[in-house]
């Protein structure tokens, strides 16, 4: 199996791919963590209010992280190049 040219950058799928396994599991820990809360702070304590914390919380995480991770790796890569470019001038004739 012939080993990847490191000098050739991953590609933004790859990329992505990977920042957002690891996000997936952050999010997945700060949700069991205010779950967590959660339950320790309340005295009356209902399985849906669980169920509804987790999930609102890891798809929170998860699609603030996915929607950055783009933003980054687009500017990395050099999509948003022609935003930052001034519109192009017509040619000037040269006095001289």
């Amino acid at each position: 199996m012939p080993l990847p040219d490191p000098a050739q950058p991953p590609s933004i799928k790859h990329s992505f791919r990977r920042i957002m396994r690891i996000a997936a599991l952050f999010s997945a820990v700060i949700a069991v963590l205010a779950m967590v809360i959660v339950s320790r702070g309340e005295t009356e304590l209902h399985l849906h209010m669980l169920i509804a914390t987790g999930v609102g919380i890891l798809l929170t995480m998860l699609l603030g992280t996915g929607l950055m991770t783009l933003m980054f790796l687009s500017n990395r890569h050099g999509h948003d190049a022609d935003a930052h470019r001034p519109p192009h001038e017509p040619d000037q004739k040269d006095p001289t």
